[in-house]
């Protein structure tokens, strides 16, 4: 049985690759979610002015990855206490936020991010929302990471999270 969530927490390039090397993990995909425009560029929700939030739907199957990994390793990989942005990705489409598709699993976000707060010493701000529209982001950026390996972003800001998640999650590693 497959799962879907989605969540976000700064670049999706970033979730993306911290995702992908998880055991159970059926597929990734990075687009937008949360704002009102209609079918947004990637360039226009750069802007700050959609109300898109960066996101990655993750597909997971439970049987291998249980639902809990899945949310503690989101809040592993990003730091849950900032608001509107992660690092020097800064606005409101790096805000950490959980978008639910219903009731169960709003349960189960309320629940990490109440772990959340306690492993990160409170103050998390992490939003939990109802699901709408995922839109799809652009082609290049799914799997961005695998892509472009050497590309300075990757390596400066995505290789510590994949390491983190590496470190904190090994026995359920590709």
């Amino acid at each position: 049985m497959t799962t879907t969530y989605v969540l976000g927490g700064g670049c999706y390039w970033c979730l993306d690759a911290a995702y992908r090397a998880l055991r159970g993990v059926v597929a990734v995909r990075s687009g937008f979610a949360g704002g009102d425009m209609p079918n947004p560029s990637y360039e226009a929700v750069c802007t700050g002015l959609t109300g898109h939030a960066e996101i990655v739907e993750v597909e997971f199957d439970e049987t291998v990855l249980p639902p809990a990994v899945v949310l503690d390793a989101f809040f592993t990989m990003h730091d849950p206490r900032q608001l509107n942005r992660q690092g020097n990705d800064v606005g409101t489409q790096y805000r950490s936020v959980m978008f639910y598709a219903d009731d169960a699993q709003r349960e189960l976000f309320e629940a990490a991010r109440a772990r959340a707060d306690e492993a990160w010493g409170g103050g998390v701000v992490t939003e939990i929302a109802p699901l709408a529209t995922v839109y799809p982001g652009p082609e290049e950026h799914q799997d961005f990471f695998a892509k472009n390996p050497t590309q300075g972003y990757c390596l400066a800001v995505a290789v510590p999270k994949v390491n983190k998640i590496r470190a904190g999650f090994a026995e359920y590693l590709v």
